[in-house]
């Protein structure tokens, strides 16, 4: 059973199309004129218990006025929304006790006073038993190095240690859902590396819903299983990461080695060998294959051949032996498009041309 159910949401805001000058904002003072902005037009979204959810879209998507509506912050135009049985805007009072937040680099802890402090005041806010905060710290402790950090004021503690004790924080009342918004901004990669396992680990020892929004796509490749892909209010893509690579990534290459001296050619020099190699290559694979868009062959600057085709036409193994027909290949390698060239073409694609 979904832990969150979104069904047709929706948030529109009338905005006042303003007149220049101070003559035309006398203007509107007395005649208005209104345009509907529609933040979020119409969602649908399924959550199960457990998920680790990447809900991502370029700026301006409407990403941030739908977590605020799923946090209770907003109050939805129109549509529905379900958390673990509650409405969020509507039951906000009890509803707050079951999730917990993380925005950025606000800070979750009280300033002037040591950390362990700071995470007593928690567990009287919500109400957290002796027992369960007991083994959550000793949790904290089994998964990663707290020695030094409890006892001090959060205020001397680097960025670093206070992000990774606001994640700690928000864990200590076992939240049923965490919403985290670009939780490793600013940090160092050894940092972000740290925070990564500790998330990870959370969720999988408390069973925790996670929704994340970030732009650094390693967070989303290190946590997340599944991508939602929002722009202008609506669901764009909204299945596993794995369909998300195959969606998107409609070329491969691969690069391969040659040895100059197994072509026959009267070219000169290596390099121009290898230049003049490439192109009759491409045309010998696509007389043999018949591909209807072709493969594409290129000399790269460090002797490596690239040859890039689809794969809805075609597979790897058929390429290679047309490589391997024509020439000795002393070694191969096969390269994946990495994330952050499949999100420019998915927001591209989806982009007005």
């Amino acid at each position: 059973m979904s832990l969150i159910k979104i069904d047709n949401l929706k948030k529109h805001y009338k905005v006042l199309n303003r007149r220049e000058g101070l003559g035309g904002a006398f203007k509107d003072l007395f005649s208005g004129n209104y345009r509907t902005v529609k933040a979020v037009d119409d969602i649908s979204l399924s959550i199960d218990s457990g998920e680790m959810v990447a809900f991502l879209g370029p700026n301006g998507a409407g990403k941030s006025t739908a977590i605020k509506m799923m946090v209770g912050a907003l109050k939805p135009t129109s549509g529905d929304i379900i958390v673990d049985g509650f409405e969020p805007f509507k039951d906000r009072k009890d509803y707050v006790q079951n999730i917990g937040v993380v925005l950025g680099q606000r800070p979750l802890l009280w300033w002037d006073i040591p950390v362990i402090e700071s995470f007593k005041i928690l567990k009287k806010i919500y109400r957290v038993n002796d027992a369960d905060y007991q083994r959550n710290i000793d949790l904290y402790h089994s998964i990663t190095n707290l020695d030094g950090i409890l006892n001090m004021p959060v205020r001397n503690l680097s960025l670093g240690q206070r992000s990774l004790c606001n994640i700690l924080a928000v864990f200590l009342h076992n939240p049923k859902v965490i919403f985290l918004d670009e939780p490793t901004i600013g940090l160092d990669v050894a940092i972000k590396l740290k925070m990564r396992e500790l998330i990870k680990a959370l969720n999988k020892t408390y069973n925790t819903t996670v929704i994340l929004t970030s732009h650094d796509v390693g967070d989303v490749e290190s946590l997340c299983d599944r991508i939602s892909l929002i722009d202008k209010g609506h669901i764009l893509f909204d299945d596993s990461i794995e369909n998300f690579h195959k969606y998107f990534n409609d070329k491969r290459t691969i690069r391969v080695k040659v040895d100059a001296d197994s072509i026959d050619s009267s070219s000169a020099g290596e390099q121009g060998l290898l230049s003049s190699y490439a192109k009759s290559l491409e045309s010998k694979i696509n007389q043999t294959l018949r591909l209807e868009n072709g493969v594409k062959t290129s000399l790269s600057p460090d002797g490596w051949l690239d040859v890039s085709f689809s794969e809805d036409e075609t597979d790897v193994m058929s390429v290679l032996n047309c490589i391997m027909a024509e020439a000795s290949v002393s070694d191969v390698k096969l390269n994946d498009t990495n994330m952050e060239e499949l999100m420019r073409r998915s927001y591209e694609s989806f982009s007005p041309s």
